[in-house]
Parts: C-alpha cells; sequence; structure tokens
C-alpha cells in the first residue's frame, strides 16, 4: 500500500512534516509507545534526550517490522519529550526526522512532565499502514 502525504496550499508551508497522510483501505498498525529501551528493559542514555531518541526510533522501527512495516509506512507518529526546554524537543525531533528522511509523515511533538521509566526522557508512538 501506498502512503500518500498531504501538502496544504492553504496552511503555512515552512513545517518539515506533512499536514495529513491517506492511506488506501487496509489495515492500521498502532504501535505503543517505543521507548529508549535495551533489550534487559534498561533505559539507556541516561539525560542524552538524543541518544534516547535514536534508541526509540530503532524499537519503534523493529516493532514495525515485526508488524510487517517500514518508516515509509507510518501515517502520523507522536514523539513525547520529559522536558520543559524547547532546544531537547528540537533535539529530539532532529533525531527522528533524519531517521524519517523524506518520508516527513504528519508528527505531533510534546513536551511533558515524566515519561513511564525513570530517567526516560523520549518515547515515540506511531500508526502505519499494513504493506498489502
Amino acid at each position: 500500500m501506498t502512503v500518500n502525504l498531504v501538502r496544504s496550499g492553504r496552511l503555512y508551508p515552512g513545517v518539515p512534516y506533512a499536514y495529513a497522510s491517506v492511506a488506501p483501505p487496509g489495515s492500521l498498525i498502532f504501535t505503543a509507545g517505543a521507548c529508549p529501551l535495551d533489550d534487559r528493559g534498561d533505559v539507556v542514555g541516561a539525560g542524552d534526550v538524543r541518544v534516547q531518541a535514536s534508541l526509540a526510533v530503532a524499537n519503534l522501527a523493529t516493532a514495525l517490522a515485526e508488524s510487517g512495516a517500514t518508516l515509509a509506512d507510518v501515517l502520523k507518529t507522536t514523539v513525547f519529550v520529559a522536558s520543559a526546554e524547547r532546544a531537547d524537543l528540537v533535539a529530539a525531533w532532529d533525531v527522528v526526522s533524519a531517521a524519517f528522511g523524506e518520508h516527513d509523515a504528519p508528527s505531533t511533538l510534546l513536551g511533558v512532565a515524566v515519561l513511564g521509566y525513570a530517567g526516560q526522557l523520549v518515547e515515540i508512538e506511531a500508526v502505519a499502514v499494513a504493506p498489502g
């Protein structure tokens, strides 16, 4: 299946993502939040948003692969960063954006007070379309 990223001539054109995405009829994949956990369940990269974002993206890609999809099948992401500092949100976004490359699916980036694991700074969830 092909993801159609929707641009708009009526909304601000300088955003680094598509405003919406459309998939043909088929199965959707909803991921749990991908966390910066290693294979032992330990949070990696204490205090380092970029390291945690990188592992969260890798873990997201693994969850998608196990579902028969890739990052290119993602319709939308939500990126959570446990920080009130805009620089931390931008750092996480830079990693996520680089991982998705040209597939700039719609995304929401939020600063939150706390995430589920001690020391966790980043979590990424996604909705994707299952390739048919």
